[in-house]
């Protein structure tokens, strides 16, 4: 079996076609010759950033996530606007979440979050030399987000901890993991 021989698509139906995001019902056959109906969301992907300040603190988001209906902390992150790259997309991102501008960027990479029923990509930055804005550009309007500082070992306690009211998602999760890395 080779993973170079992608799938071969033999019928493509929209299903759903949402804000962000659309969903799909297609009629594959595999690379291993197997034919069947496969559902999945197709996204145009996001940016996301791990913003960390001189004194070593993470910026992180506390955000209302209504699929779970309850807050995550969060790092910045947004999906890419038609046309425009994720290294501006997740700038746009962290000036409007934060209120945070940073002047060096670490690309750290990109990972597909939930490859069983999604195409999403997400592109992630180490972002330093953070200036806090006089004047930050607006909060989507359907945002509710709360600032979080946090150091690495604060961050660490939160994972082994487990508490359902102050977790992390997974991107971020990783995301931190990537970070480390370059940090260290």
């Amino acid at each position: 079996m080779s993973d170079l021989t992608p799938s071969q698509i033999l019928q493509n139906r929209l299903s759903y076609q949402g804000r962000k995001f659309s969903f799909h019902v297609d009629r594959l056959q595999l690379p291993n010759g197997v034919v069947g109906e496969y559902s999945y969301i197709k996204h145009p992907g996001a940016g996301l950033a791990v913003p960390v300040t001189k004194d070593g603190k993470f910026i992180l988001v506390k955000q209302y996530r209504f699929a779970i209906q309850r807050y995550l902390l969060e790092f910045p992150a947004g999906t890419l606007e038609v046309g425009e790259g994720h290294d501006l997309t997740i700038k746009r991102e962290l000036e409007e979440e934060t209120g945070y501008s940073a002047s060096q960027w670490q690309y750290l990479g990109g990972f597909y979050i939930c490859p069983g029923y999604s195409d999403e990509i997400i592109h992630t930055y180490l972002a330093q030399d953070l200036v806090k804005l006089e004047q930050p550009p607006a909060q989507d309007e359907d945002e509710e987000i709360e600032v979080v500082m946090l150091s690495r070992e604060e961050i660490e306690g939160l994972l082994r901890s487990q508490n359902e009211n102050t977790s992390l998602d997974a991107k971020s999760i990783t995301a931190f993991h990537l970070a480390l890395q370059f940090l260290s």
